[in-house]
């Protein structure tokens, strides 16, 4: 893999011979990486509707981009 790629799912799941795991296995952990960045996601919305002005000044956003930023729903990047 070269420096600076993403890690997928296909990735992970390789056998230690080269082999690629079975199509149910990367289905699998295709979806479980896709549930776990959703609830990134979400989790990271919902922290920033609720910091105040002071909090939002100190990482450099205005309030209404951190609203429009958390009224975005999870499943968009």
């Amino acid at each position: 893999m070269s420096q600076g790629s993403a890690l997928t799912a296909a990735h992970v799941i390789s056998y230690d011979l080269g082999q690629t795991a079975p199509v149910a296995a990367r289905w699998a952990m295709a979806f479980a990486v896709t549930l776990t960045k959703w609830d990134s996601r979400y989790r990271t919305r919902k922290a920033l509707a609720r910091l105040n002005d002071a909090q939002l000044a100190d990482i450099g956003l205005e309030r209404d981009v951190a609203y429009t930023e958390a009224r975005r729903p999870f499943w968009r990047a």
